[in-house]
């Protein structure tokens, strides 16, 4: 304090009195945070009683990680504290999510032992918004059925209302797991899979089958499958024809076989999976058993 009976703080005195350094407090005097009061006959700047409040202030608000302009509105009374708080709140929302992706990029990265160049597409892939990976399923969707108007509308409008829902916190696995699914969806085998298999049910569309005939037939098949499968029931035995018999009707099962044989393999099977992932559903069962088992079954007549 001054010796003229002012009452009047130093910068190094107010330095003192509230623990900053005195360069902390000159740098928000210049940048219009805290003005002095007045200046000394040396031109030294002075601040009195209420400065300190003032600076207590700005201390928490820059520890909260307000920046200078909206310290300043707020001292100014442009603004509220409550108001500041509440923007700060969402920008701080959005760089949480943004460390969380790029934590779960990097978890991704150290896991798999990715190269630079893998790096940075999942990083890319990751950081798609929902629009930009419900563009990128429409489109494959749209290559899967182009052409094929009599496809079971079921199954088309099914595949089309499939999102990948990446969260705005995403585990590790969800972005490992949408990573593998965009991977996926470019692989030329894969795409090959699902057109031959759009291509099998726009046939039997043209031979009225009804709509959702393909679902319906798929979940017969796990239902028996797996029904088979926990009674012990071997693919070649006597009994597994019955099963057949059941499921299929009066359909030829040299034709149900070869579109089983198409249509059934690991990556099919992985697309469904790494949708349950990549939704929070965790890993959707695949039915990878019934489907092998009945495949087994089908092959065992054909052999014999």
């Amino acid at each position: 304090m001054i010796d003229d009976g002012t009452g009047l703080l130093t910068i190094g005195e107010l330095a003192r009195a509230t623990g900053l350094t005195v360069r902390t407090i000159r740098y928000w005097s210049d940048e219009g945070a805290l003005p002095p009061l007045t200046r000394s006959a040396g031109g030294y700047r002075l601040y009195d009683a209420a400065s300190v409040a003032r600076l207590e202030l700005i201390r928490t608000l820059r520890e909260l990680g307000l920046g200078l302009a909206d310290v300043r509105r707020v001292l100014a009374g442009e603004t509220t504290v409550a108001e500041v708080a509440a923007a700060h709140v969402a920008a701080l929302d959005a760089q949480i999510r943004s460390l969380k992706v790029t934590r779960a990029v990097l978890s991704t990265v150290a896991r798999r032992g990715s190269t630079a160049e893998e790096m940075t597409l999942m990083n890319k892939l990751a950081r798609l918004s929902a629009a930009e990976r419900s563009r990128i399923l429409e489109e494959f969707v749209e290559e899967t059925f182009r052409g094929l108007d009599t496809a079971d509308p079921v199954i088309r409008e099914r595949m089309r209302a499939t999102t990948a829902n990446l969260p705005d916190e995403p585990t590790p696995e969800q972005v490992d797991a949408w990573v593998e699914l965009a991977e996926l969806l470019e692989d030329p085998e894969f795409r090959a899979r699902m057109r031959e298999a759009a291509e099998f049910n726009a046939a039997d569309r043209g031979h009225d089958t009804p709509d959702g005939a393909s679902l319906w037939f798929a979940r017969r098949l796990v239902q028996l499958g797996a029904e088979a499968r926990e009674r012990g029931v071997a693919p070649e035995s006597p009994e597994a024809g019955q099963v057949l018999r059941d499921l299929l009707g009066n359909a030829d099962p040299a034709d149900v076989l070869e579109r089983l044989r198409s249509t059934t393999n690991d990556k099919v099977a992985r697309y469904r999976e790494l949708l349950g992932i990549v939704n929070g559903h965790g890993a959707v069962a695949a039915h990878r058993e019934e489907f092998a088992w009945v495949v087994a079954a089908l092959e065992a007549r054909a052999a014999g």
